[in-house]
Protein backbone atom coordinates (compact mmCIF):
# COMPACT_ATOMS: atom_id res chain seq x y z
CA UNK A 1 0.00 0.00 0.00
CA UNK A 2 1.55 3.53 -0.97
CA UNK A 3 1.25 5.60 2.11
CA UNK A 4 0.01 8.89 2.07
CA UNK A 5 3.44 10.74 3.37
CA UNK A 6 4.72 9.11 0.26
CA UNK A 7 2.44 10.87 -1.88
CA UNK A 8 2.86 14.13 -0.05
CA UNK A 9 7.12 13.69 -0.60
CA UNK A 10 6.65 12.75 -4.66
CA UNK A 11 4.81 15.45 -5.09
CA UNK A 12 6.49 17.83 -3.52
CA UNK A 13 10.20 16.66 -5.06
CA UNK A 14 8.67 16.60 -8.43
CA UNK A 15 7.16 19.90 -8.36
CA UNK A 16 10.56 21.67 -7.19
CA UNK A 17 12.47 19.39 -9.56
CA UNK A 18 10.19 20.77 -12.30
CA UNK A 19 11.08 24.09 -11.20
CA UNK A 20 14.42 24.11 -10.94
CA UNK A 21 15.72 21.87 -13.96
CA UNK A 22 14.89 21.73 -17.48
CA UNK A 23 13.81 18.15 -19.03
CA UNK A 24 16.54 16.70 -20.63
CA UNK A 25 14.63 16.22 -23.68
CA UNK A 26 13.78 20.02 -23.78
CA UNK A 27 17.47 21.37 -23.29
CA UNK A 28 18.22 18.79 -26.13
CA UNK A 29 15.69 20.47 -28.45
CA UNK A 30 16.67 23.81 -27.50
CA UNK A 31 20.54 23.11 -28.12
CA UNK A 32 19.36 21.67 -31.75
CA UNK A 33 17.61 24.99 -32.17
CA UNK A 34 20.29 27.08 -31.26
CA UNK A 35 22.08 25.13 -33.61
CA UNK A 36 19.79 25.35 -36.65
CA UNK A 37 19.27 29.64 -36.03
CA UNK A 38 21.13 31.50 -38.20
CA UNK A 39 19.93 35.15 -36.83
CA UNK A 40 22.28 36.51 -34.18
CA UNK A 41 19.68 38.08 -32.19
CA UNK A 42 17.57 34.30 -32.22
CA UNK A 43 21.08 32.27 -31.69
CA UNK A 44 21.45 34.58 -28.37
CA UNK A 45 18.21 34.28 -27.17
CA UNK A 46 18.67 30.55 -27.12
CA UNK A 47 22.28 30.77 -25.43
CA UNK A 48 20.93 32.87 -22.86
CA UNK A 49 17.88 30.48 -21.96
CA UNK A 50 20.07 27.87 -21.68
CA UNK A 51 22.43 29.73 -19.50
CA UNK A 52 19.73 30.60 -17.37
CA UNK A 53 18.80 26.67 -17.12
CA UNK A 54 22.10 25.89 -16.45
CA UNK A 55 22.67 28.66 -13.51
CA UNK A 56 19.00 27.55 -11.78
CA UNK A 57 20.65 24.22 -11.57
CA UNK A 58 23.76 24.84 -10.61
CA UNK A 59 22.28 27.11 -7.43
CA UNK A 60 18.81 25.24 -7.18
CA UNK A 61 16.83 28.93 -8.34
CA UNK A 62 13.97 28.61 -10.79
CA UNK A 63 14.63 28.07 -14.10
CA UNK A 64 11.72 30.56 -14.43
CA UNK A 65 10.22 33.20 -11.88
CA UNK A 66 6.68 32.46 -13.78
CA UNK A 67 5.80 29.06 -11.75
CA UNK A 68 2.42 29.41 -12.84
CA UNK A 69 -0.32 27.24 -12.27
CA UNK A 70 0.30 23.97 -10.31
CA UNK A 71 -0.65 21.13 -12.69
CA UNK A 72 0.04 17.05 -11.27
CA UNK A 73 -0.63 13.78 -13.90
CA UNK A 74 -1.44 11.02 -11.97
CA UNK A 75 -1.40 7.11 -14.02
CA UNK A 76 -1.90 4.23 -11.78
CA UNK A 77 -1.76 0.73 -11.87
CA UNK A 78 -5.15 -1.44 -11.79
CA UNK A 79 -3.72 -2.93 -8.71
CA UNK A 80 -2.74 0.25 -6.73
CA UNK A 81 -3.95 1.15 -3.41
CA UNK A 82 -3.47 4.16 -1.50
CA UNK A 83 -3.90 4.56 2.27
CA UNK A 84 -7.45 6.41 2.72
CA UNK A 85 -8.01 6.09 -0.67
CA UNK A 86 -7.99 7.54 -4.21
CA UNK A 87 -9.34 10.44 -2.91
CA UNK A 88 -6.03 11.18 -0.54
CA UNK A 89 -4.21 11.99 -3.87
CA UNK A 90 -5.96 15.51 -4.20
CA UNK A 91 -5.02 16.24 -0.20
CA UNK A 92 -1.66 14.77 -1.34
CA UNK A 93 -1.25 17.51 -3.65
CA UNK A 94 -2.50 20.28 -1.77
CA UNK A 95 -0.18 19.05 0.62
CA UNK A 96 2.10 19.05 -1.63
CA UNK A 97 1.60 22.52 -3.26
CA UNK A 98 1.45 24.77 -0.27
CA UNK A 99 4.99 22.78 1.32
CA UNK A 100 6.94 23.91 -2.50
CA UNK A 101 4.45 27.19 -2.37
CA UNK A 102 6.49 28.15 1.29
CA UNK A 103 10.06 27.23 0.40
CA UNK A 104 9.77 29.41 -2.48
CA UNK A 105 9.98 27.13 -5.36
CA UNK A 106 6.52 27.84 -6.47
CA UNK A 107 5.05 31.60 -6.51
CA UNK A 108 2.32 32.32 -5.14
CA UNK A 109 -0.06 33.02 -8.34
CA UNK A 110 -3.42 31.44 -8.10
CA UNK A 111 -5.96 34.01 -6.93
CA UNK A 112 -9.71 33.89 -7.22
CA UNK A 113 -10.91 34.67 -10.33
CA UNK A 114 -13.46 37.91 -9.46
CA UNK A 115 -12.10 39.13 -6.13
CA UNK A 116 -8.37 38.44 -7.27
CA UNK A 117 -8.10 37.74 -3.65
CA UNK A 118 -4.58 35.80 -2.85
CA UNK A 119 -4.92 32.56 -0.81
CA UNK A 120 -0.64 32.56 -0.60
CA UNK A 121 -0.36 29.29 -1.18
CA UNK A 122 -1.60 28.42 -4.71
CA UNK A 123 -4.43 26.15 -2.75
CA UNK A 124 -8.11 26.47 -3.61
CA UNK A 125 -11.08 25.85 -6.16
CA UNK A 126 -9.29 23.58 -8.59
CA UNK A 127 -6.01 24.03 -7.62
CA UNK A 128 -3.98 22.65 -7.54
CA UNK A 129 -5.49 20.48 -10.60
CA UNK A 130 -4.82 16.56 -10.81
CA UNK A 131 -5.44 14.37 -13.21
CA UNK A 132 -6.08 10.62 -12.64
CA UNK A 133 -6.08 7.69 -15.12
CA UNK A 134 -5.98 4.43 -14.42
CA UNK A 135 -3.36 2.07 -17.10
CA UNK A 136 -2.14 -1.64 -17.09
CA UNK A 137 -2.34 -4.13 -14.30
CA UNK A 138 0.64 -2.49 -11.72
CA UNK A 139 0.83 -1.58 -8.38
CA UNK A 140 2.34 1.47 -8.24
CA UNK A 141 1.64 5.43 -9.48
CA UNK A 142 3.34 7.55 -11.97
CA UNK A 143 3.37 11.20 -11.16
CA UNK A 144 4.09 13.89 -13.07
CA UNK A 145 4.23 17.75 -11.80
CA UNK A 146 4.41 20.58 -14.55
CA UNK A 147 4.30 23.76 -13.42
CA UNK A 148 2.82 25.25 -16.27
CA UNK A 149 3.58 29.10 -17.04
CA UNK A 150 1.07 32.16 -17.29
CA UNK A 151 2.24 33.26 -20.47
CA UNK A 152 2.08 30.07 -22.52
CA UNK A 153 -1.20 29.39 -20.88
CA UNK A 154 -3.07 32.34 -21.45
CA UNK A 155 -1.15 33.42 -24.69
CA UNK A 156 -0.75 30.36 -26.00
CA UNK A 157 -4.37 28.75 -25.89
CA UNK A 158 -6.98 28.46 -28.84
CA UNK A 159 -9.90 26.62 -29.58
CA UNK A 160 -12.57 26.30 -33.22
CA UNK A 161 -14.96 24.37 -34.28
CA UNK A 162 -14.09 24.27 -37.93
CA UNK A 163 -16.23 22.45 -40.28
CA UNK A 164 -15.64 18.88 -41.24
CA UNK A 165 -15.32 20.34 -45.07
CA UNK A 166 -12.15 22.81 -43.77
CA UNK A 167 -10.32 18.96 -43.24
CA UNK A 168 -6.48 18.67 -42.62
CA UNK A 169 -6.05 21.86 -44.74
CA UNK A 170 -8.37 24.13 -42.15
CA UNK A 171 -6.61 22.32 -39.21
CA UNK A 172 -3.31 23.20 -40.49
CA UNK A 173 -4.37 27.31 -41.26
CA UNK A 174 -5.82 27.46 -37.56
CA UNK A 175 -2.63 26.02 -35.77
CA UNK A 176 -0.58 28.22 -37.72
CA UNK A 177 -2.53 31.51 -37.42
CA UNK A 178 -2.61 30.20 -33.44
CA UNK A 179 1.09 29.69 -33.01
CA UNK A 180 1.93 33.48 -34.83
CA UNK A 181 -0.36 35.03 -32.79
CA UNK A 182 0.78 33.35 -29.22
CA UNK A 183 4.42 34.35 -30.39
CA UNK A 184 4.06 37.65 -30.78
CA UNK A 185 6.24 39.61 -28.99
CA UNK A 186 7.27 36.18 -27.64
CA UNK A 187 4.00 36.16 -25.15
CA UNK A 188 4.10 32.32 -24.88
CA UNK A 189 8.26 32.13 -24.23
CA UNK A 190 8.63 30.24 -27.64
CA UNK A 191 10.60 27.92 -28.42
CA UNK A 192 7.18 26.56 -27.69
CA UNK A 193 6.04 22.72 -27.27
CA UNK A 194 2.57 23.35 -29.41
CA UNK A 195 -0.13 20.35 -28.05
CA UNK A 196 -3.02 20.35 -30.88
CA UNK A 197 -6.34 18.27 -30.06
CA UNK A 198 -9.06 17.24 -32.57
CA UNK A 199 -11.24 15.92 -32.29
CA UNK A 200 -13.94 14.52 -29.24
CA UNK A 201 -16.03 17.40 -27.69
CA UNK A 202 -15.00 21.15 -26.88
CA UNK A 203 -13.62 19.96 -23.12
CA UNK A 204 -12.57 17.06 -24.28
CA UNK A 205 -10.53 18.68 -27.20
CA UNK A 206 -8.85 21.31 -25.38
CA UNK A 207 -7.39 18.72 -22.47
CA UNK A 208 -5.71 16.51 -25.44
CA UNK A 209 -4.22 19.43 -26.52
CA UNK A 210 -3.22 20.75 -23.17
CA UNK A 211 -1.97 17.37 -21.90
CA UNK A 212 -0.20 16.86 -25.65
CA UNK A 213 1.98 19.85 -25.00
CA UNK A 214 3.15 19.33 -21.13
CA UNK A 215 3.33 15.27 -21.47
CA UNK A 216 5.08 14.29 -24.48
CA UNK A 217 8.88 14.26 -24.39
CA UNK A 218 10.40 16.13 -27.68
CA UNK A 219 11.37 13.51 -30.21
CA UNK A 220 9.03 11.04 -29.69
CA UNK A 221 7.43 10.15 -33.01
CA UNK A 222 3.41 9.39 -32.50
CA UNK A 223 2.34 6.23 -32.67
CA UNK A 224 0.27 6.79 -35.90
CA UNK A 225 2.47 7.14 -38.91
CA UNK A 226 -0.33 9.50 -40.87
CA UNK A 227 -0.27 11.57 -37.65
CA UNK A 228 3.28 11.95 -37.42
CA UNK A 229 3.67 13.28 -40.89
CA UNK A 230 1.24 15.98 -40.24
CA UNK A 231 3.36 17.02 -37.09
CA UNK A 232 6.17 16.92 -39.16
CA UNK A 233 4.32 19.15 -41.83
CA UNK A 234 3.02 21.28 -39.11
CA UNK A 235 6.80 22.20 -37.94
CA UNK A 236 8.01 23.00 -41.31
CA UNK A 237 5.52 25.20 -42.26
CA UNK A 238 5.78 26.96 -39.08
CA UNK A 239 9.46 27.37 -39.93
CA UNK A 240 8.55 29.04 -42.81
CA UNK A 241 6.79 31.89 -40.99
CA UNK A 242 10.20 33.89 -40.19
CA UNK A 243 9.54 33.66 -36.16
CA UNK A 244 12.20 32.81 -33.95
CA UNK A 245 12.94 32.43 -29.90
CA UNK A 246 10.99 34.65 -27.66
CA UNK A 247 9.28 36.26 -30.94
CA UNK A 248 12.66 37.23 -32.98
CA UNK A 249 13.07 37.05 -36.42
CA UNK A 250 14.58 33.10 -37.18
CA UNK A 251 12.66 29.56 -37.53
CA UNK A 252 12.38 28.41 -34.43
CA UNK A 253 8.93 29.12 -33.05
CA UNK A 254 8.65 25.83 -31.93
CA UNK A 255 10.60 22.97 -30.88
CA UNK A 256 7.83 20.15 -31.64
CA UNK A 257 4.05 19.97 -32.39
CA UNK A 258 2.13 17.23 -30.54
CA UNK A 259 -1.02 16.19 -31.90
CA UNK A 260 -3.71 13.62 -30.39
CA UNK A 261 -6.86 12.67 -31.35
CA UNK A 262 -10.49 11.47 -30.44
CA UNK A 263 -13.53 10.38 -32.27
CA UNK A 264 -16.22 13.44 -33.07
CA UNK A 265 -19.70 13.96 -34.18
CA UNK A 266 -20.30 13.81 -37.83
CA UNK A 267 -21.10 17.20 -38.07
CA UNK A 268 -18.10 18.54 -35.99
CA UNK A 269 -14.33 19.29 -36.40
CA UNK A 270 -13.02 20.74 -33.22
CA UNK A 271 -9.48 21.87 -32.85
CA UNK A 272 -7.61 23.22 -29.83
CA UNK A 273 -4.16 24.28 -29.56
CA UNK A 274 -2.20 24.63 -26.10
CA UNK A 275 1.38 26.01 -26.50
CA UNK A 276 3.59 25.03 -23.45
CA UNK A 277 6.69 27.45 -23.14
CA UNK A 278 10.42 27.22 -24.10
CA UNK A 279 11.40 25.43 -20.45
CA UNK A 280 8.87 22.46 -20.97
CA UNK A 281 8.57 21.96 -17.30
CA UNK A 282 7.85 18.79 -16.06
CA UNK A 283 9.24 16.04 -13.91
CA UNK A 284 8.12 12.76 -13.04
CA UNK A 285 7.87 10.82 -9.51
CA UNK A 286 6.72 7.00 -9.93
CA UNK A 287 6.39 5.51 -6.66
CA UNK A 288 6.01 1.61 -6.05
CA UNK A 289 3.75 -0.67 -4.04
CA UNK A 290 6.98 -0.63 -1.49
CA UNK A 291 6.62 3.49 -1.07
CA UNK A 292 10.37 3.53 -3.07
CA UNK A 293 10.49 6.83 -5.23
CA UNK A 294 12.41 7.33 -8.51
CA UNK A 295 12.41 10.55 -9.96
CA UNK A 296 13.09 11.14 -13.89
CA UNK A 297 13.01 14.00 -16.17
Amino acid sequence: MINRSTLVRAMAEAMRLAATRLPPDVEAALRAAKDDETEPIAVEQLRVSLENARLAQDAGGLVCGDTGFPLFFVTSGNGATIEGGFGTLWEAARKATRCVTDECYLRPTMVDPLTRHNPGDNCGPGMPKVELRFEGDGEGLEIVAAPKGGGSEIFGTFYRMLFPSDGETGIMKFVLDSVRDGCYAGKICPPAIIGVGIGGTADLCVKMAKEAAVLRRVGTPHRDSEIDALERRLVAAIKELGIGPMGSKGRNAVMAVHIETALTHTAALPVAVNAQCLVGRRWTATVGADNTITYAG
